[in-house]
């Protein structure tokens, strides 16, 4: 058994496909196009991260309820956790791409750590050794 995707609600494909390859580093899987359950066309979105098995779904918000959840799938809470082999490195990386960090690096028991946001203003930590 395995965990295979995560969908992350989101404003625009593109801008969202820019962000998760360019700015974060991750593989773009697939991008096919698709139809909702009533026909109207949608796209197919996954990225992930380079070695990882769980895929991101990015799925572009469809109507009012699923608009209102973009940039706040979790409640404010950090809700996704991207863990890196060289926290420095990958920060540098990011920070340089645009990233929003919400808080500065810290040393916990578990690691490093940053909070920074994804283009639609979820809350993810940034995990090192």
């Amino acid at each position: 058994m395995r965990l295979d995707l995560i969908t992350i609600v989101v404003d625009d494909y593109d801008r969202a496909i820019e962000f998760f390859t360019d700015a974060l580093g991750f593989d773009l899987v697939e991008d096919s196009p698709s139809r909702t359950n009533d026909g109207r066309p949608k796209r197919w979105v996954v990225v992930r991260p380079p070695g990882a098995q769980t895929g991101v779904l990015l799925a572009r918000a469809d109507g009012r309820r699923q608009s209102a959840a973009v940039g706040d799938q979790v409640a404010g809470r950090v809700g996704f956790f991207l863990r890196v082999d060289d926290f420095d490195a990958a920060y540098t990386r990011m920070t340089a791409a645009g990233v929003e960090f919400a808080t500065s690096p810290r040393t916990e028991p578990y690691g490093r750590v940053a909070v920074f946001l994804d283009i639609a203003g979820n809350r993810w930590d940034l995990l090192g050794p």
